[in-house]
């Protein structure tokens, strides 16, 4: 927030790095503490990967910040894909080192982490969310001259534009932690092998982030508060499928996981959007970071109680209540449109000046 998106990220990447190595030397020392610990630093890299998206909409218009943010997270599902069929090669090469075969995965995850911070230090410039800040200081001024420096309250509709868009995105992660995590699980307690929970799981990855594009355009074109509505629709569907498909069905299962992903790609460009749109330059990084630490707890918390879930009640219950809980995103987009017919009712003489994209 105070320097701005080229250090923040710079230093998120070089900490992955250093986690990296943390990893590598807790593994050739047989040491598991250092090796929990370097886990938890090498975490801050995944976090920077996720924290990128909002650099991608610093300077977009609003009626193209979704696209803008896609754009980011399309690339990720170039890593997705190659960074598992990677794991047998960088562990050759671990093991040709005298470095555990397992800890070769984080060779190549440290040079990547160690060559982005690089890359950003070097060229991002200029800084965009700085830019950005500087742009809205100009714009804010020139309003404030025209409009005799009349205040216009805006506090409460921020705030529950941050509110709603956190929603959608904490419950979509939550959601498709909590399948994800169990499916493979349920999986193999039916008899399917490692390479059929691969294959289920990397189809979910890339409907995670493929679609990301056609999301940017939708969430453009049609409204934040839609799509996020798309998205517990789908993620219901998801758990339908999913409660429903035999249990020798590796299709089936990679149909739900498709849909899962899908669903968790409509809710966190919806909800990144609504949360940009919401917040002023002057605060937004340290929002949006605040933002992702509920996502980030939300998806741990899916994580554990979907182990529960699933031992108490089994893996049907469980598809199918977080579905339901997805629907819960329905509320709050209805909450924010009421929030947003408010808003534009209090400033009337604004109106022209809106942004033509629905919210």
């Amino acid at each position: 927030q105070a320097r701005g998106r080229r250090p923040g990220l710079a230093a998120g990447y070089l900490a992955g790095a250093v986690g990296s190595a943390g990893v590598i030397a807790g593994a050739v020392a047989g040491n598991p503490v250092l090796v929990f610990v370097a886990m938890f630093v090498y975490g801050a890299g995944t976090a920077t990967n996720l924290q990128a998206r909002y650099a991608g909409a610093d300077l977009a218009a609003p009626a193209h910040r979704a696209r803008a943010v896609s754009i980011v997270l399309v690339a990720t599902t170039l890593g997705g894909v190659l960074g598992p069929n990677l794991a047998a090669p960088t562990g050759d090469l671990a093991h040709d080192l005298g470095i555990p075969y397992l800890a070769g995965p984080f060779l190549l995850a440290g040079a990547a982490y160690a060559l982005a911070a690089l890359v950003l230090t070097i060229w991002l410039r200029p800084d965009p969310l700085l830019l950005a800040r500087t742009l809205e200081d100009e714009r804010t001024g020139a309003a404030e001259t025209h409009a005799g420096d009349r205040p216009h309250p805006v506090g409460g509709g921020r705030r529950s534009g941050v509110l709603v868009g956190t929603l959608v995105m904490v419950i979509t992660q939550l959601v498709m932690v909590a399948i994800m995590t169990m499916t493979p699980v349920h999986m193999h307690d039916h008899g399917h092998g490692a390479a059929a929970s691969g294959v289920v799981i990397a189809v979910h990855i890339g409907a995670m982030y493929l679609p990301s594009p056609l999301t940017g355009w939708l969430v453009d074109r049609y409204g934040r508060l839609t799509i996020a509505t798309a998205s517990a629709l789908v993620l219901l569907a998801a758990g339908i499928v999913a409660a429903g498909a035999p249990d020798d069905s590796v299709t089936a299962l990679a149909v739900a996981l498709a849909l899962l992903g899908l669903g968790w790609n409509l809710g966190l460009v919806a909800g990144t959007a609504i949360v940009t749109d919401a917040v002023p330059p002057a605060t937004r990084a340290r929002t949006q970071g605040l933002v992702d630490v509920a996502i980030a707890v939300a998806g741990a918390m899916g994580g554990m109680a979907s182990g529960l879930v699933v031992a108490g009640a089994g893996y049907p219950l469980l598809v199918i209540g977080g579905g339901v809980l997805a629907l819960a995103i329905v509320p709050a987009v209805v909450g924010g449109r009421a929030a947003a017919r408010v808003r534009v009712s209090s400033r009337p003489e604004r109106r022209a000046c809106r942004p033509s994209n629905r919210p």
